[in-house]
């Protein structure tokens, strides 16, 4: 491979899965977290991070943003005895939250440094990113993009990495406005999850799902999108090779949701998984499918809202 950069223009990087492909509107819904206490991840879910309540009840609350009906976080309740401490768990990594600009990123990290909340920061070259976790402790990405124009390849396999973040230009992009809670515009953007092996991760979410796989060479991770996006999953075996998956009752992503533009696609992903031999099952309209990863994390493929 060469290790020149050059632009990564339409078409000219990512690898394709040999089979069913996802469309190029392919795009993210809500993720289902469980946690162990409804009232206090509400609270920092409003307050922290600015969701907006969509619905609640006792054990569940739904959160979107603020005059929008539709979901992008449900928080479900199920209390548990924490897990001992450093245990390393497959499944969630972090989920992202990717805001429609630059300027709402530095608006939300002025919002933090106000409240006190420390968090963590790159600089991804496609994607600058701030990073903090959940009163249960999972992992949450709140990112802008680059624009597409300034992402670069290297042969055909995208250029990520992590840099240090400008945090100045950032704060001073955000200009006087204050944070006013999640902007309109605001979608889930990729899920990152802890995975067993690669070589698994790829033949379960290339060649069953049918993302493209964007980043191969991140040490220990590999980056899955479509469309020509950077990733809209990502995965690592950062847990190590003694991590397990989560216990029923401890803390976890329940489901996470890809969008497809319709019905012909979700049958023909749901047939393309049980091809590779994954089990896949299908919604009685066939606007929707149920599988799950090998490590056990549950992804429904729905198709758009007619």
């Amino acid at each position: 491979m060469s290790d020149r950069i050059e632009p990564a223009t339409s078409g000219s990087y990512g690898v394709q899965p040999s089979a069913f492909r996802l469309p190029e509107a392919t795009h993210l819904s809500a993720v289902t977290l469980q946690v162990s206490n409804l009232a206090r991840s509400r609270q920092f879910y409003e307050q922290t991070l600015g969701f907006s309540t969509l619905r609640a009840t006792d054990t569940e609350v739904t959160l979107g943003t603020r005059g929008s009906t539709s979901a992008l976080v449900s928080l479900i309740e199920r209390r548990h005895s924490p897990p001992p401490s450093g245990r390393k768990r497959l499944g969630l990594f972090h989920f992202a939250i990717l805001l429609p600009n630059r300027a709402d990123l530095g608006r939300f990290l002025r919002h933090l440094e106000q409240q006190g909340v420390q968090a963590g920061a790159g600089d991804h070259f496609v994607s600058e990113a701030l990073y903090l976790h959940d009163p249960d402790n999972l992992g949450i990405e709140v990112y802008a993009d680059r624009p597409r124009a300034s992402w670069t390849r290297r042969g055909q396999e995208l250029v990520m990495g992590t840099d240090p973040l400008d945090v100045g230009d950032l704060l001073e992009s955000g200009g006087s406005a204050r944070w006013a809670g999640v902007p309109a515009g605001t979608t889930i953007g990729h899920v990152h999850l802890h995975v067993g092996d690669i070589d698994t991760a790829s033949c379960f979410f290339s060649e069953g799902v049918g993302f493209d796989r964007m980043v191969w060479s991140y040490p220990g991770a590999l980056f899955l999108g479509a469309g020509g996006y950077h990733h809209h999953l990502g995965t690592n075996i950062w847990a190590g090779p003694a991590a397990q998956a989560p216990a029923p009752d401890e803390p976890q992503l329940l489901e996470w949701t890809i969008v497809v533009p319709s019905a012909a696609e979700v049958t023909a992903a749901a047939a393309n998984l049980r091809a590779v031999g994954f089990a896949a099952e299908l919604t009685p309209d066939n606007r929707g499918c149920i599988t799950r990863d090998p490590w056990g994390t549950a992804l429904r493929i729905v198709a758009a809202t007619p």
